[in-house]
């Protein structure tokens, strides 16, 4: 894992900084690493600087979820979206590359995000913002089920976020933690869960 400091960059502000080193703490210690003082240090900030961005735990477990949420998106970017007219081969195509980039450059995130779920079933604050976050993951793929034809878009956009939050537990954390698929061999496994619930 790397656990390198963030760094500032002029395109990142104090609080985005302060977001990351927070996620990277979650995702390599957990929540009991994450204090006010560790982010600043992790950040390279003076002492206090956490503290002026998000000054309780509550905020700043919000802010994580806040920054990423935006950063998993990025992992979708918008010129990557497939057209509704490439079909279930598109669609497959585009949900492989973006969970072998979680599995291979992106498995921080995911780390971060389980310790972040955990949390949101203690907080229910966090788990407002959380669900609502998660919407904007939700509503494009039952569109594109929608475009596909699905008589039944959100259970079919249910089953295959589960799929993909299914993968990338086992290859992040559970039994397969030590092993990662070749987009190929995701592209095939979204293609026939895509064609069993579209096809049939």
């Amino acid at each position: 894992m790397n656990t390198a400091r963030p760094g500032r960059t002029p395109d990142r502000s104090r609080a985005d900084l302060v977001a990351d080193a927070a996620i990277t703490l979650l995702a390599g210690r957990g929540l009991r690493g994450l204090t006010h003082r560790a982010v600043d240090e992790a950040a390279g900030l003076p002492a206090g600087s956490t503290s002026n961005v998000a000054r309780t735990r509550a905020t700043l477990l919000e802010a994580a979820v806040r920054r990423h949420a935006q950063r998993e998106a990025e992992l979708l970017l918008p010129h990557e979206m497939p057209d509704p007219v490439g079909g279930l081969d598109a669609l497959a195509d585009v949900l492989a590359l973006a969970l072998h980039r979680s599995l291979t450059r992106h498995r921080e995130l995911a780390l971060a995000r389980y310790e972040l779920a955990l949390e949101a079933n203690r907080r229910p604050e966090l788990r407002t913002v959380y669900d609502t976050l998660g919407l904007g993951f939700r509503a494009p793929l039952i569109a594109l089920m929608t475009a596909a034809g699905s008589a039944e878009p959100e259970r079919h956009a249910m089953s295959a976020l589960a799929w993909y939050d299914g993968m990338l537990f086992s290859c992040v954390a559970g039994q397969y933690h030590t092993e990662v698929p070749e987009q190929a061999q995701l592209r095939a496994g979204f293609a026939e869960l895509l064609r069993g619930m579209l096809d049939g």
